[in-house]
């Protein structure tokens, strides 16, 4: 049974950084990406970054130039990882945190998203 396990997140003053990390665990039969999703009390949850298999990454444009996604995607590896450094954190930046990947399992199992359990991150002074 494939799962996402998200480590990191926690309170920061504005203007600081925060590394979050995401690992896989199970197998997979194949992996297209990794990424990040935020959800603030209220609000959707949207797209913060992402990274393909192939390096390729996405970012939203209100954490553009602040935010990198890296990662090492791949079903060769028995662990797959996706991190997400945070600089110059803004109160707006204030969300659950979700890891997210879309892979599939195996040969006979459709792929679709999974999710993590989410990540508390907390901007204020």
């Amino acid at each position: 049974q494939v799962q996402l396990v998200e480590s990191g997140g926690g309170l920061v003053q504005p203007g600081g950084s925060l590394r979050l990390s995401c690992a896989t665990s199970g197998s997979i039969f194949s992996i297209y990406r990794m990424g990040w999703y935020r959800q603030a009390p209220g609000e959707q949850r949207e797209l913060v970054g992402e990274i393909t298999n192939g390096g390729t990454t996405t970012y939203a444009d209100s954490v553009t130039g602040r935010f990198t996604v890296s990662g090492i995607i791949s079903r060769d590896n028995a662990k797959n990882l996706v991190y997400l450094q945070m600089n110059s954190l803004k109160p707006e930046d204030t969300a659950v945190y979700y890891c997210n990947a879309l892979l599939r399992p195996s040969i006979t199992t459709p792929s679709r998203d999974y999710w993590g359990q989410g990540t508390q991150v907390t901007v204020s002074s």
